[in-house]
């Protein structure tokens, strides 16, 4: 069984969100304040909602979408921002472009729509994250595979959602460390794999756990 040099610290952890200065009334000021707003703000409002949501598997899993069909009334543009799917993008800045582009070609065809008062106010919000150490790590893959059994909620999700800002969007922390640090890209591969659209936080930590039985086996 391969060891790590470094072993993967599990850890817990603590959101706080922030209220940003950016907000919107209207499907015109939800565009301008795209284009300003942090790159944590953009996660906040399309990744950190599926935790928020505890990753719901019908209706709309962004607040753009939500807002514009809750508060907008303008059931047209909440579909059209219901489509972004967040596993296709490996950047915030394409997915910010791709949300503004959205709303401005549905802005284009709907002028008289572009300044409509919605019921209430989008604001932009972003999240202060503050983590502790648990009192353990792992070495190996039965490490991490007992690790997981024992986590809360908050922390599979800092280690298997919070993280793909840091990462990019790339990768979790997980397969991550399966990549770096035992050198098992098949295994990293395949966790990255794991719809965070249709799955639970509880059935997504199942589905890693069995994909570690797989490679322990194998």
């Amino acid at each position: 069984m391969n060891t790590a040099s470094q072993p993967f610290q599990f850890v817990t952890a603590s959101y706080l969100t922030c209220v940003e200065n950016q907000k919107a009334d209207t499907a015109a000021e939800l565009l301008d304040g795209l284009e300003h707003a942090r790159d944590e703000a953009i996660f906040f409002h399309t990744f950190q909602s599926l935790g928020r949501y505890h990753f719901i598997t019908e209706g709309f899993s962004n607040d753009f979408a939500q807002w514009a069909l809750a508060s907008l009334n303008q059931p047209v543009l909440a579909e059209r921002l219901a489509t972004i799917d967040i596993r296709d993008y490996v950047s915030i800045a394409e997915l910010r472009a791709d949300i503004r582009r959205m709303i401005l070609e549905y802005l284009e065809g709907h002028e008289a729509k572009a300044n409509l008062t919605a019921f209430e106010t989008f604001y932009f919000c972003r999240t202060v994250e503050v983590t502790v150490p648990l009192p353990w790590d792992a070495k190996t893959l039965s490490g991490i595979r007992a690790g997981l059994e024992r986590l809360s909620h908050s922390s599979f999700y800092h280690h298997f959602i919070a993280s793909r800002l840091r990462l990019q969007l790339r990768t979790n922390d997980f397969s991550h460390w399966f990549r770096t640090e035992l050198g098992l890209d098949r295994l990293a591969d395949r966790a990255d794999q794991i719809d965070i659209y249709t799955k639970t936080l509880d059935t997504a930590r199942q589905e890693l756990i069995q994909l570690i039985d797989r490679e322990t086996i194998a």
